[in-house]
């Protein structure tokens, strides 16, 4: 799944090609993604401006005068910027055409993607209604991550991947991390000193932006939107190594699995 540098990633890259442009045209060809498109956005979006691009958690929100519209990349989605008239292949879903010749086009052949129209309150429907902080914000720091593992037997590599606590941080980055700041996966929550949540902290915002920096991530079939795949990959530590050395210490990576997701870590240098 895309994780939250390929969803960032992608808004740069369409960006510049859509924001305070009109909408000319809605196509929809397969509206059954994991929530059926609604057939009323063709005849909604048209002559409205696309007044502002942003991202929540791994979510694009495109808002307009009527409301806002919500992507979502899903597990093998893509989003390109596109001509009107360029070829149009078998998993391409959905087309939103602007006045200046430019559109964008979600691709996504396993159709776990979403585009849904939230209207004037996006913040108040269930996708969005009980996210936790966005990684790079000023209030995740030290004393809220502290505060809020106090008591928590669960793992720190599932704790900080739920969502309602920080978005974003899925598995690769969420293990990548954990082996900058030197903390064993393994380990509760709760357990984690004020020190060692503010190296994970530190850990969290440095690597998700050299990620983004980088282009972010090639997840199997992912592309970027100008079509060019992530580079961060080549770089990853940990993440798809088990049983690979460590870089630090030489020692084999240990893979394990944590709620049916593969984690891997190097047992001399994370404590």
């Amino acid at each position: 799944m895309p994780e939250l540098p390929e969803v960032e990633t992608t808004l740069r890259g369409i960006q510049p090609h859509i924001q305070s442009q009109i909408v000319t045209e809605v196509i929809i060809r397969h509206p059954t993604l994991r929530w059926p498109i609604s057939p009323e956005l063709p005849t909604l979006l048209p002559k409205q401006t696309l007044q502002k691009l942003t991202r929540r958690a791994k979510y694009l929100l495109l808002e307009f005068d009527t409301g806002t519209l919500l992507i979502h990349l899903g597990m093998s989605g893509s989003l390109k910027v596109i001509t009107a008239n360029e070829n149009v292949k078998k998993h391409d879903h959905i087309d939103i055409l602007f006045a200046n010749g430019k559109g964008i086009r979600l691709t996504d052949p396993r159709r776990f993607g979403a585009v849904l129209w939230l209207g004037h309150q996006p913040e108040q429907h269930m996708l969005l209604a009980k996210l936790g902080l966005e990684p790079f914000s000023d209030d995740y720091a030290a004393d809220y991550l502290y505060q809020r593992s106090r008591k928590r037997r669960v793992s720190i590599k599932q704790f900080l991947m739920n969502q309602q606590i920080v978005t974003g941080v899925g598995n690769i980055y969420c293990a990548e991390s954990l082996f900058a700041a030197k903390i064993s996966p393994l380990r509760a929550a709760k357990d984690l000193s004020l020190e060692e949540c503010a190296s994970l902290v530190d850990c969290i915002k440095v690597i998700l932006a050299a990620a983004i920096e980088q282009g972010g991530t090639t997840l199997r079939d992912f592309v970027g939107s100008d079509g060019k795949a992530g580079y961060f990959q080549q770089t990853l530590n940990v993440y798809g190594r088990g049983g690979q050395r460590c870089v630090v210490c030489d020692s084999d990576l240990i893979e394990i699995k944590q709620a049916q997701r593969a984690t891997v870590y190097c047992q001399q240098c994370q404590l």
